[in-house]
C-alpha cells in the first residue's frame, strides 16, 4: 500500500473528531436528532479548519443505514465511500473548474433524478465563490426549491464573493481557526501514534506556523518527520521553516520595553543574519503587543494559546507599560509592516521601526503634561517640603556660632593664658563654661516644640464648619482652577483621618474631576497642611444634597440669594432730572429702561455677589 500523509490518514472520521469547530459540530447533531434538515448548507473559514471533512461526515450520517443518523459506522462501506470520494449519490464539484453556466446546467437537470443507495442525492460544491455570475443566476431556482431527496453542500474561504441572493438561500456556519493550544496537542497524539519524539515546544511552534489551520500543521509534521526521524526539537522546527522561537520575540520586545535599542537592533541582526523572514518575525512581534494588550484587559483570554514558558513572561512585561505606551507600539509597528511589504531593504525600515517604538515609551503623553500642568505627581514634593524648610533654620545657627567661637579664642590672647600653671585646675570651670553653648544649642529645643501645638487637630476635630471654608479659600488661593468644583460641594463630616465630601448627583463631573490623582493627592496635601496630621479625602454622591442653581451665563449669579439692594432706584431717577432739558420726547421712555434694567433681580444678584456699583454711561 502506498504512503499516506498525516492529512489525510487523520482525517475526521465522525463528529466527535472534529477538532475545535464545537459549534458546527452541536448544530448539526441537533439538526438530524430533530429531524430539522435544511436543503442547502454554506461552510465557510479559512483553510484547513475542517469544511471538507465536516460536509463528509454531515453526508455519512445523512446516508447512514436506517435514516440520518448521529451514531454512524465511520468502517460501514458506504461510508468509506463517501469518505474516498467514490459514493454515486454524493457528488463532489471542483468550483474552480465547474464554474460555467453549461457545468450548472448540466448539475440542474441531473438533480431530478432519486438517488440510488441513499435516501439523499447529496451535492458538494467547493471553492462555491469561484462560480461566475451567471452560474449562480442558473442556480438561484434549483436552490431556491429543490427536490426532496437534494441536499446542496457548499464551501469557501471568500464568502464576500458570494451572490448575497445565493447566501440567502444557505444556512451558513462560519467555521474558526482552530487555537494553537489544540493543534499542539493534536499533533502530540499523531506523533505518538507515529512513533515519534516531539518536543512540546515544537509543538507549539508548528501550531504557530499553521495560523490555525490543521491541515498545514500536519504537514508541517509530515515534512518533520522526513527530515529529523524520530526525534523533533523546537530547533528543527525553526530551522525548516524559517519561524522565529516565541523567546526570540519575547526578548526583542522586553528590550523595547526596556528602551534598550541596542539590544533591539542587536536581534534584529541576529534574526536577518540568520536567514529569518523578517516580515514573519515583525507579524509575530506585533502579535506578542497585541497579547500584551490582552494580558492587561483580560489575563485569561491573553494566556489560551501560549506556551507555559511564555505565560510568566508575558505577564511581567504587561505590567511594564501602560495601554497608551503600548498602542502607540502597535501603530508604528503597523505602518512599518505595510511598507516593508513593498520594500526591498527590509531590514532597514525594522531597524528604523524599533528605533521609533523605543522613543514612543519615552514620549510624553498629552495626560502627564495635563497632570504636569496640574501639579500631577512633581507637586506632591514640594507639599512636604515645608517641614524640613523650618527644619534647617536650626541647622545654620548651630554650625554659625561654632564656628565664630573658636576663631577669636585661637587668634587673640585666649591661647595664652591656656598654658599658665596656675590655671590648670580651672580647666574644669572652663569646661563649664564651654557646655554654657550647650545649653543655647538645646534652646531651640523648644522652638520645634511649639509648631506641632498650633497644629488644629481638635479644632478640625469639634468644628468642621470652620474647616470647610478657610479650605476652599485656600484652594482658591493655590489652585483656582480646582476651586469650581468645590462649590457644588458640601462638607458631610470629619472622621478620624477621613475628610468625607458629598456632591450632589447631578455633580458627577465635578467629583470625577476632583477624583484624579493629581487633584487628589493636591486635596489632600492642603488638609495635611491645614490639620497638622495625613487626611484622606473620600468623595461620595448624595442625592439628598440639593443640586445648584446657576445663571444663564453660567456664572453662578442665583447660588447665593441676596435682597435687591433699594438703594439704587433713586440714582435713575436723580439723573434722569436733567436730561427734559436736552430731549425732551426720549424723557419718559429713558426712566423707564434704565429702571427696568437695575430692578433686574439677576442684575440685583450679580451687584451684591461681585460686590459691584452701577455707574450710568455719560
Amino acid at each position: 500500500m502506498s504512503y499516506q500523509v498525516f492529512a489525510r490518514k487523520y482525517r475526521p472520521r465522525t463528529f466527535e473528531d472534529v477538532l475545535g469547530q464545537e459549534h458546527v459540530v452541536r448544530t448539526l447533531r441537533n439538526a438530524i436528532a430533530q429531524s430539522r434538515l435544511a436543503h442547502a448548507y454554506l461552510f465557510v473559514g479559512p483553510r484547513g479548519t475542517g469544511k471538507t471533512s465536516t460536509a463528509r461526515i454531515f453526508a455519512k450520517a445523512l446516508c447512514a443505514k436506517g435514516g440520518p443518523s448521529i451514531d454512524f459506522d465511520p468502517d460501514d462501506e458506504l461510508s468509506i465511500e463517501i469518505a474516498e470520494g467514490r459514493c454515486m449519490d454524493v457528488l463532489e464539484i471542483d468550483g474552480a473548474s465547474n464554474n460555467g453556466v453549461e457545468q450548472v446546467r448540466e448539475l440542474r437537470d441531473n438533480v431530478k433524478f432519486a438517488p440510488t443507495r441513499c435516501p439523499f442525492k447529496i451535492y458538494y460544491i467547493d471553492e462555491v465563490h469561484m462560480l461566475t455570475t451567471g452560474a449562480f443566476n442558473a442556480l438561484l431556482k434549483t436552490l431556491e426549491e429543490p427536490p426532496p431527496h437534494v441536499k446542496f453542500i457548499f464551501a469557501t474561504t471568500e464568502a464576500n464573493k458570494i451572490l448575497p441572493t445565493i447566501i440567502s438561500r444557505c444556512q451558513r456556519f462560519d467555521l474558526r481557526r482552530i487555537p494553537n493550544a489544540i493543534i499542539a496537542k493534536h499533533l502530540l497524539h499523531i506523533a505518538e501514534l507515529e512513533n515519534v519524539q516531539l518536543d512540546e515546544k515544537a509543538a507549539y511552534a508548528i501550531g504557530k506556523g499553521a495560523e490555525g489551520g490543521m491541515r498545514d500543521a500536519q504537514s508541517m509534521l509530515d515534512q518533520l518527520v522526513a527530515f529529523c526521524g524520530e526525534r523533533i526539537t523546537e530547533q528543527d522546527v525553526l530551522d525548516i521553516f524559517g519561524f522565529t522561537s516565541g523567546e526570540s520575540v519575547a526578548q526583542l520586545a522586553r528590550s523595547i520595553l526596556e528602551s534598550d535599542t541596542v539590544g533591539s537592533l542587536r536581534a534584529v541582526y541576529d534574526q536577518n543574519e540568520a536567514g529569518k523572514d523578517l516580515g514573519r518575525f515583525l507579524a509575530d512581534l506585533i502579535q506578542h503587543f497585541r497579547t500584551l494588550l490582552v494580558q492587561q484587559a483580560d489575563p485569561e483570554a491573553a494566556t489560551e494559546d501560549l506556551s507555559p514558558e511564555l505565560i510568566e513572561e508575558i505577564i511581567v512585561q504587561a505590567q511594564m507599560a501602560t495601554t497608551e505606551q503600548l498602542l502607540r507600539v502597535v501603530d508604528g509597528l503597523a505602518e512599518v509592516d505595510s511598507r516593508m511589504r513593498w520594500a526591498s531593504n527590509k531590514r532597514l525600515h525594522f531597524e528604523l521601526g524599533v528605533i521609533a517604538a523605543v522613543q514612543s515609551l519615552n514620549e510624553v503623553s498629552i495626560s502627564d503634561v495635563i497632570d504636569a500642568l496640574e501639579g500631577g505627581t512633581a507637586a506632591n514634593l514640594p507639599r512636604h517640603a515645608p517641614p524640613p524648610r523650618a527644619a534647617p533654620p536650626p541647622l545654620r545657627r548651630a554650625p554659625a556660632p561654632a564656628v565664630r567661637e573658636p576663631e577669636p579664642v585661637k587668634r587673640p590672647e585666649v591661647t595664652r593664658p591656656a598654658p599658665a600653671v596656675v590655671r590648670e585646675d580651672p580647666p574644669a570651670s572652663v569646661a563649664v563654661a564651654a557646655p554654657a553653648p550647650a545649653p543655647v544649642a538645646r534652646e531651640p529645643d523648644p522652638i520645634p516644640e511649639p509648631e506641632p501645638a498650633p497644629a488644629p487637630e481638635p479644632k478640625a476635630a469639634v468644628s468642621t464648619a470652620d474647616f470647610w471654608p478657610d479650605f476652599v479659600s485656600l484652594v482658591q488661593q493655590r489652585r483656582p482652577l480646582a476651586v469650581s468644583w468645590l462649590h457644588s460641594a458640601s462638607l458631610l463630616g470629619i472622621t478620624g483621618k477621613v475628610v468625607k465630601v458629598g456632591f450632589p448627583s447631578t455633580e458627577s463631573f465635578a467629583r470625577d474631576s476632583l477624583m484624579r490623582p493629581a487633584q487628589l493627592s493636591f486635596l489632600e496635601g492642603l488638609a495635611e497642611e491645614m490639620l497638622g496630621q495625613a487626611m484622606k479625602f473620600e468623595l461620595v454622591l448624595d442625592a439628598s444634597l440639593k443640586a445648584p442653581e446657576f445663571s444663564e451665563i453660567g456664572l453662578g449669579l442665583l447660588d447665593e440669594p441676596a435682597p435687591p439692594p433699594p438703594k439704587l432706584e433713586p440714582k435713575p431717577a436723580a439723573k434722569a432730572e436733567p436730561e427734559p432739558k436736552a430731549a425732551p420726547a426720549e424723557e419718559s421712555a429713558a426712566p423707564q429702561a434704565d429702571s427696568e434694567f437695575y430692578n433686574d433681580p439677576l442684575i440685583q444678584k450679580a451687584m451684591v455677589k461681585f460686590k459691584a456699583r452701577l455707574v450710568p454711561a455719560g
